[in-house]
């Protein structure tokens, strides 16, 4: 893989340089003037080799402004000849899966040498690599700078509130470009307000007073370690004689939302040993959940080899039996330590966080995280076996009713973290985003349940989960694979041309929505006038009312509408997002008004629902042709089929 690597960086280099040679030769525009000297071509940026960087780099991060929100960092980069010399500012998000820093909220970009200022020239190409010419005599420089998080939501996601901060340093590091960032040794330090207390995968080596160092790492290791730290925190050990140590370390709003009962901590602790029962191996020496309890910081879920950033609603404890929705959050961060972090795609390995990441095998890499994220959260107990299967009749219901996949393909929506760069879409339905995640665990659900057809239940998805993810045991180095490799993988389980199997439900566009597996495993999706408690639970969430399968909409309770199905009753009627309900039925709009509505109109004596609309300052009224009554997705057994979905949800002995 290494060998393979450089000589692809070495072709492009060369590929890079007779480019530009032929650009030399290229005439002028006529009337244009010679370039200017201030806009000149920077110099070659060196590609990444795997050799040793010659020292050191050391960076403090300064954190403790909490009223503007300012990170203040500087980072100490030993250089070891004089001439021009390129740091880089990380592109690539490894678990964003595109090219998505916050390069933007970096400022103040200072870079010094024996006290001195040192000019930096930006490169006119690769806007996150910085040039200085680096003066005889001097062994290190020092680049000092601000990180400027956001101030409110609109800037960006919320990363510091006066009772807590998620630093991740991917957002505060500069490192020399040349060398792959696993060659790259780092020693980091933050000062944090006083009297808080912080989590994160690196080992301390020192605190003093506000400020704790972190034992000499990698840059690699670094930026896959964030920090959560606050004012309220707690830490639990889920895992005391375990083969390594597993911590649910929290931070909360408030003190009291720290407090969980016995039976819940068991919970976390039973998803450890779930994982152990599945997997048959770990892939850390130590595991760190940073979980933040909060409304006020942004929204998270991103995994890391030997940590996870989650954020869950603040009374995910003190309010355990309404806050089931989204709580297979943590097992699916947790499955990423396995797979996508261990267990990782070829074509998405990079040396560095400048190197182009490609996204082909998300579809193993999240669709299968996603998969064994809820079965995991049943067999733990994160969440009920019926709240697991309303859960999934949900995602079936949505793929169901995907308009999008009559013309685009799984395979295609693993370019979307940089298509789209996952900001909102007026057209979801027909658009279609990162459905690689949730298509792909139906995808995943229909192999597990045919391998245990085949096999007369004797094997299953559990089976491939042993022998893909469970191979050496302890390790954190990375292991790629390909997809031959899991075709393979999955024949040496039962015989079967998966190659196929997978390339149809992938690659190809599928008219059927992918309910193969539930049926399979003793399940069909039925659509009921009543929801699911799942689905009661989601809208409230939401703060919205969900017809999507009905009137082929969904109102927030402000009447704006969030979404409309492409090709739906709303979407004939002309209505798109962004629109306000004002008025149903000639009544001022609420959620329960516009259902009682649906209801009504299926009676053929009643009128049609009838929408006042405002539209800027506009407004129309709009007739909606559906008769059909309001319908949710559930799950419904089949008469004398083998419940093989049951068993994939049930804990392991």
């Amino acid at each position: 893989m290494g060998c393979f690597v450089k000589a692809l960086f070495f072709s492009v280099s060369v590929l890079s340089l007779a480019a530009t040679a032929a650009l030399a030769q290229v005439p002028s525009p006529i009337g244009s003037q010679p370039w200017p000297e201030s806009a000149a071509p920077t110099a070659p940026i060196a590609a990444p080799q795997d050799i040793p960087y010659a020292g050191t780099l050391k960076l403090a991060v300064d954190a403790t402004d909490l009223d503007r929100k300012i990170w203040n960092v500087t980072t100490t980069i030993p250089v070891s000849k004089a001439g021009d010399f390129v740091f880089l500012y990380p592109q690539w998000v490894p678990g964003g899966h595109s090219p998505r820093n916050d390069l933007d909220k970096l400022a103040g970009l200072a870079v010094t040498a024996n006290g001195k200022r040192i000019p930096w020239t930006r490169d006119v190409v690769s806007v996150h690599a910085f040039h200085v010419d680096v003066p005889a005599g001097v062994s290190e420089i020092q680049v000092s700078y601000q990180f400027l998080t956001a101030v409110e939501g609109k800037v960006g996601r919320i990363e510091v509130t006066p009772e807590m901060l998620n630093l991740q340093w991917l957002q505060v590091t500069m490192y020399p470009a040349g060398y792959y960032t696993r060659r790259i040794p780092i020693e980091a330090s933050v000062k944090l307000p006083e009297g808080w207390k912080l989590a994160t995968a690196l080992e301390t080596a020192k605190v003093e007073g506000q400020v704790t160092t972190f034992k000499p790492t990698t840059v690699e290791t670094l930026v896959d370690s964030p920090i959560f730290a606050g004012k309220y925190f707690k830490s639990i050990d889920l895992d005391p004689t375990g083969p390594a140590p597993v911590r649910l370390n929290m931070v909360a709003d408030s003190p009291e939302l720290l407090e969980a009962k016995p039976e819940h901590i068991q919970i976390h602790k039973n998803l450890v040993q779930q994982a152990y029962k599945l997997y048959g191996a770990h892939h850390y020496d130590h595991y760190d959940f940073l979980v933040a309890l909060s409304d006020k910081i942004g929204g998270i879920g991103l995994e890391h080899h030997r940590s996870s950033e989650n954020r869950v609603t603040p009374k995910y404890f003190t309010e355990w039996d309404k806050s089931f929705v989204g709580r297979d959050l943590l097992s699916h961060e947790y499955t990423h330590s396995w797979n996508g972090k261990f267990r990782r795609a070829a074509d998405l390995w990079t040396p560095n966080l400048n190197v182009p990441m490609r996204d082909s095998m998300m579809w193993v890499y999240e669709g299968q995280t996603q998969y064994w994220g809820n079965v995991l959260a049943a067999r733990s107990g994160l969440l009920t076996k019926q709240q697991a299967l309303d859960s999934i009749a949900a995602t079936a219901a949505t793929y169901d009713n995907r308009r999008g996949r009559d013309w685009r393909p799984v395979q295609d929506t693993t370019n979307d973290p940089i298509i789209a760069n996952r900001k909102p879409l007026s057209w979801l339905s027909w658009q279609r985003s990162e459905d690689y995640y949730s298509e792909g665990l139906l995808v995943w659900l229909d192999a597990d349940t045919l391998i245990r057809e085949k096999t007369g239940g004797k094997k299953s998805l559990d089976d491939f989960a042993k022998a893909f993810f469970g191979v050496d045991n302890g390790s954190y180095v990375p292991r790629t694979y390909t997809f031959d490799d899991v075709v393979s993988t999955l024949n040496g389980v039962v015989a079967h041309d998966w190659a196929s199997f997978l390339k149809t439900r992938i690659q190809e566009v599928q008219e059927k929505g992918p309910l193969d597996g539930l049926e399979r495993g003793g399940y069909k999706l039925v659509y009921t006038a009543t929801p699911t408690e799942f689905m009661k639970a989601a809208e409230s969430r939401a703060k919205s009312t969900g017809l999507s399968y009905s009137l082929g909409l969904s109102v927030g309770s402000d009447g704006v509408i969030s979404d409309v199905q492409w090709g739906g009753p709303a979407f004939k009627a002309g209505l798109t997002q962004g629109l306000t309900v004002v008025a149903v039925n000639g009544e001022a709009f609420d959620g329960d008004k516009l259902k009682a509505a649906v209801t009504a109109a299926m009676k053929p004596e009643n009128p049609l629902v009838e929408l006042l609309l405002k539209d800027g300052s506009r407004y129309k009224s709009v007739k909606i042709d559906y008769r059909g009554g309001l319908r949710y997705p559930r799950l419904e057994k089949i008469a004398g089929a083998p419940t093989r979905l049951d068993d994939i949800l049930t804990p392991r002995k």
